[in-house]
């Protein structure tokens, strides 16, 4: 086996236990990247010099005989939206181009704390605004497993990396699904943690109530690690909670005798692709096999929650995205200007995208003079059912579980004539994100054409450990992680 196909687990024993050199790692996943990278795109940026660095760091720590963290020696990819110190931060926005923020992200100082190597700075779209990473103001992502389709957004950088073996892990950022559903095209497990379980300080906002830090990994193991590390309280957030943080790879292997699996009605109808109905009905039957027990339960009011999610987004995406002005941050336009209006005006004409202005617009009208009632305030009235009919499903089952995404991978540009059916991808994630519930999606088949089937499990507030159980018990029966794309 090669070491870029080993797990960030395995990579770790074998630095700590002096087998390799943090060094040889380094080198090696960035000689991957160069001939890899032209055909995936994944990355805005690299750091191959500070990685150098921090690996040689850390091999004179284990010579010396000294501890080093959890994380000793791994390749990590960030997306670009999490503010990384003396590193660009460019949300793949053209108005943030040359933003080099003066702190770290609080997870990146957690990441930095267990001696990872960060490598570089992953794509998405545009402010974390779509699903398919077509929008980014920079290049297009494409998908490992076949790079004529997308890799699902907004996170599709990093789930790129994953899956191709040019990280052995990475953070995302999920707001609808940026997390889950990327992680479901490309074939990787993608977390999504209770919302206030990862404090989001340095994590540029798109829509404070539902963005929250996620992690891809090429399995459970390697999710629960990421995911202890990342977790904790933090005074620079006011929504990160202080409640104890589990110990998540305590006990993952246990199992999970009487367990009680919600399969929603709603999310098995119309609109659903055959071939992932086929193979979410094959896990769950998994699931019974092992002892647990399938309840079908319904959530009479997801029906409405890409219409709650789009008008609670949109706006809080316009009030956040008000402080590109030309003034305070990034780019000003250099054409000349009569008055300050005109320069905001222009500013934000040469540095935004059409999906970003696009739900601005659309923000700016559902929060306006007349229509807040109408829209904003009815949408969170829904947000309010969406979560009460989670809470009575909740009290007769463990978890929930689902697919991740409606259909696989489409073809670059097969959407970006209509957002709607872009925004359609996240039908099935989006809840989570209402909810502020934990989710994660894991590999549970591939489609006769070969592309990645995701299913999703989601749990009650704050119980992580418990989705990463679930998901553990289906790893153990299967080898879909173990899978990986013939990148040529």
């Amino acid at each position: 086996m090669f070491l870029h196909e080993l797990t960030a687990k395995q990579i770790r024993d074998k630095i700590v236990n002096r087998e390799i050199s943090a060094l040889e790692i380094i080198e090696n996943i960035f000689s991957r990247i160069k001939q890899k990278e032209p055909l995936v795109k994944a990355y805005i940026s690299l750091d191959q010099e500070g990685a150098l660095i921090k690996a040689r760091e850390i091999d004179f720590k284990l010579q010396n005989g000294d501890v080093v963290g959890k994380l000793a020696g791994i390749p990590i990819a960030v997306k670009d939206n999490i503010c990384t110190k003396d590193m660009k931060t460019t949300c793949a926005s053209r108005i943030l181009e040359n933003f080099v923020p003066p702190y770290d992200a609080f997870v990146i100082e957690k990441l930095r704390q267990e001696d990872a190597i960060i490598v570089g700075k992953t794509n998405l779209d545009e402010f974390a605004m779509g699903s398919t990473t077509e929008n980014s103001a920079f290049h297009i992502t494409r998908n490992p497993w076949n790079t004529d389709c997308i890799p699902g957004g907004s996170s599709g950088g990093s789930a790129a990396a994953v899956s191709a073996d040019i990280a052995f892990m990475a953070l995302g950022s999920d707001t609808g699904g940026s997390v889950r559903q990327p992680a479901s095209l490309c074939g990787n497990v993608g977390f999504k943690p209770t919302y206030g379980r990862v404090s989001r300080y340095g994590l540029i906002a798109f829509a404070s109530s539902l963005d929250q830090v996620g992690t891809f990994t090429k399995d459970v193991f390697d999710a629960a690690l990421l995911l202890q590390v990342i977790s904790g309280h933090d005074c620079s957030d006011s929504t990160c909670s202080s409640l104890g943080v589990d110990d998540y790879l305590s006990d993952i292997n246990s199992p999970d005798d009487g367990l009680r699996i919600g399969v929603p009605r709603e999310f098995f109808s119309e609109g659903l692709d055959s071939e992932v109905r086929n193979a979410v009905m094959d896990a769950l039957g998994i699931y019974k096999k092992n002892g647990a027990k399938l309840i079908e339960l319904s959530l009479p009011h997801c029906e409405y929650a890409i219409a709650t999610y789009c008008i609670i987004a949109t706006a809080e995406a316009c009030s956040n995205l008000a402080r590109y002005d030309g003034v305070r941050y990034g780019l000003r336009s250099q054409l000349p200007d009569d008055n300050i209006i005109d320069m905001y005006s222009r500013t934000r004409a040469e540095g935004f995208g059409d999906e970003v202005k696009r739900r601005i617009l659309l923000g700016n009208y559902v929060l306006s003079s007349g229509y807040y009632e109408a829209y904003y305030l009815k949408a969170s009235k829904v947000r309010n059912l969406i979560k009460s009919d989670f809470e009575e499903a909740f009290r007769n089952v463990d978890c929930i579980i689902c697919p991740t995404c409606p259909t696989t991978a489409c073809k670059v540009g097969e959407k970006t004539v209509d957002p709607l059916e872009m925004y359609l991808s996240d039908v099935y994630t989006n809840l989570a994100n209402l909810t502020g519930i934990p989710g994660i999606s894991l590999p549970c088949g591939f489609t006769k054409a070969g592309l990645p089937i995701g299913m999703q499990i989601l749990g009650r507030h704050f119980e992580e450990k418990l989705i990463l159980q679930v998901a553990k018990l289906f790893e153990r029966e299967t080898d879909f992680h173990l899978k990986t794309p013939k990148l040529d």
